[in-house]
């Protein structure tokens, strides 16, 4: 049994470790209702499949030779459900600059009853209105259906029984969408039991389910960007969870370089300003929450820990690729019980926190930094219950935060 002291320091880390924030992976709630008239005449592709809407073909590409531009930003986006407020939240994402937007295409919503029942509506809408809104597009892939496993973990995250399954779902995606997907993302923070069936994390196994979807996607749309997962930044490391490095270099080990393009990573800055160095944090138990865990292991609650996994890849001869920032951002958790509480700031600094972050990558990261993808353009049903509302740059009613000013009035190049 963990401290007190050890308890909260991981409670914190649960930003990545917990759902809500985007850096986890808790199923969205499907749409209740349709959210527009669905068409009657369009042909069906396979066995239950639902009619299928045309698809605009994207109008920027924004990956050329497996790379993209770097410190390009992007935003987390949740369109799944929402027809009526997508148009909203895609120019808004036009708008600050952002060039990419990131979506979660869960798989447990498109092949949802059965194996080839594919219900492709949704995301049909959503792929035709981010190309339309001249945004390139991450799919991260993740969220196994009810009849993917024969035990009860649903709906809780969990790789499939049978990864000929995951490939035949992957597969089929990544040839609906070919040339109109830029990226897709394989799972979220598979280092972390909660995400992997409750099950301890295994490097190895999550690389077998990266190679089955990089295998798949490759074969359908061989010019699609695959990414790895991103990772949480815990300090834990037990059968619940496994530190990103150890997790990545697990992967190395496992033989997973050639089955991705870019190498995933999530990266909060915590309490500490964007260009503080891992080092100094590490040290600093304010900045660490009187984490216990070896003062290695306490980088991770700095924003430049991304310069460790770098290291990693070049230690793995892994330089000449990319490394994307899934999910980045600062909470203005102000609820007096929230675990995130410790390491809150204000609206004003979270937008402040945010511009130099993407200032400071660019500058220092270029060219090996790929997309960076800030959280969140927020769903319309999240509340001030919601502890991800708080990591926001807008309002769930599309009111702006301070955030996203800052964001809108940077440089772009």
């Amino acid at each position: 049994m963990f401290k007190a002291s050890k308890l909260l320091a991981l409670l914190t880390l649960g930003c990545f470790v917990l759902a809500g924030c985007g850096f986890g992976s808790r199923p969205s709630a499907p749409a209740n209702k349709p959210s527009a008239a669905k068409p009657t005449t369009a042909a069906k592709t396979g066995p239950g499949a639902t009619p299928t809407l045309p698809v605009a073909a994207p109008t920027v590409q924004l990956v050329q030779n497996g790379k993209v531009v770097s410190g390009q930003p992007g935003v987390h986006v949740f369109l799944w459900g929402n027809a009526d407020t997508t148009d909203r939240d895609l120019k808004a994402a036009k708008d600050a600059g952002f060039a990419w937007v990131k979506q979660r295409f869960e798989w447990r919503y498109i092949e949802k009853t059965r194996k080839d029942a594919f219900e492709w509506y949704e995301a049909e809408r959503i792929v035709d209105a981010v190309n339309k809104a001249g945004l390139g597009m991450v799919v991260r892939l993740d969220n196994q259906p009810e009849w993917a496993r024969r035990d009860k973990l649903f709906p809780n995250s969990g790789p499939p029984d049978k990864m000929e399954d995951w490939k035949d779902f992957v597969e089929r995606v990544s040839e609906k969408f070919k040339g109109k997907v830029a990226a897709y993302e394989i799972w979220n923070e598979p280092n972390l039991a909660r995400e992997w069936g409750d099950v301890q994390p295994d490097p190895a196994k999550y690389t077998e389910l990266l190679k089955t979807a990089y295998t798949a996607i490759k074969k359908s749309d061989p010019n699609a960007l695959v990414i790895s997962a991103g990772m949480s930044p815990t300090t834990e490391s037990s059968t619940r969870a496994m530190p990103d490095g150890q997790f990545i270099e697990g992967m190395y080990a496992a033989g997973a370089q050639p089955f991705f393009d870019m190498l995933g990573i999530n990266a909060a800055g915590f309490k500490a300003e964007p260009e503080t160095d891992p080092s100094v944090v590490a040290k600093d138990s304010a900045l660490t929450n009187n984490d216990p865990s070896p003062e290695a292991q306490r980088r991770v609650y700095a924003f430049r820990h991304v310069e460790d996994v770098r290291a990693i890849m070049v230690k793995n001869g892994d330089e000449s690729k990319q490394l994307g920032i899934m999910e980045m951002g600062w909470t203005a958790d102000p609820r007096p019980n929230s675990p995130y509480g410790w390491h809150s700031v204000t609206e004003d600094q979270k937008g402040d926190y945010l511009v130099r972050a993407l200032q400071y990558a660019k500058k220092n990261w270029s060219p090996w930094i790929g997309m960076m993808t800030v959280i969140y353009l927020p769903s319309p049903t999240w509340t001030g219950d919601d502890e991800q509302y708080y990591w926001s740059i807008a309002n769930p009613d599309g009111t702006l935060r301070p955030a996203y000013t800052a964001i809108k009035g940077m440089p772009k190049s």
